[in-house]
């Protein structure tokens, strides 16, 4: 039974919104990496996307690792809340824009918007079912506007900051950096969120 669907999502690190109004079949929604509301998307864009996303990951977890081992954990929340939109700005060049989402999010700009929000459901329930994230993804092409969505895992190292139990100093750096955090109580191999990207043409 097609599902009627009205979206609207915000290009993160722009101001620009484009809301459009799509129908999708039931049986295609958000299935593997091609899946779309407006038709799948060009497989190299997605293998782009890829790339993008794999070296984005790279220099953030490079960059948390370093503070993590420099300082401790501290240094990490920190360098989390003042280097990741750093680097993601520096990745979204040439079309791209790169952030991350979670449906339990610590920092507020990184909120999931609709279309978001229902890949990272799909996500949970595909985890769920026994998929590995490693090659989790969900992707759609708009018109010039494609988009792509990569799960992330919680690692070993993740669960210091984003655990059941938190240390104390930890607990009062997110309080300080975070006050309305959301990203804890997880455990290692649980979805922590997705790498979120958009490319539009010219």
């Amino acid at each position: 039974m097609p599902l009627k669907a009205t979206q609207a999502f915000t290009v993160k690190g722009n101001t620009m919104k484009k809301e459009f109004s799509v129908t999708l079949l039931a049986a295609l929604l958000l299935a593997g990496t091609s899946a779309g509301y407006a038709g799948a998307p060009d497989p190299e864009r997605i293998q782009e996307a890829r790339q993008q996303t794999r070296a984005f990951a790279e220099d953030l977890k490079s960059t948390l690792m370093k503070g993590m081992k420099a300082e401790g954990p501290k240094a990490a929340i920190r360098l989390c809340n003042e280097e990741a939109p750093v680097i993601a700005m520096s990745h979204s060049t040439d079309g791209w824009d790169i952030g991350r989402t979670s449906l339990k999010i610590r920092n507020p700009e990184n909120a999931p918007d609709a279309w978001e929000k229902q890949v990272l459901l799909d996500f949970a329930s595909r985890h769920q079912a026994g998929e590995s994230m490693d090659t989790m993804e969900a992707s759609i092409q708009d018109g010039d506007t494609f988009r792509y969505m990569k799960a992330i895992p919680v690692g070993g190292p993740c669960v210091i900051c984003h655990g059941e139990t938190l240390a104390e100093p930890v607990q009062e750096e997110l309080a300080r950096l975070y006050p309305d955090d959301k990203a804890t109580g997880f455990r290692q191999g649980d979805l922590r969120g997705a790498f979120t990207l958009t490319y539009t043409s010219d």
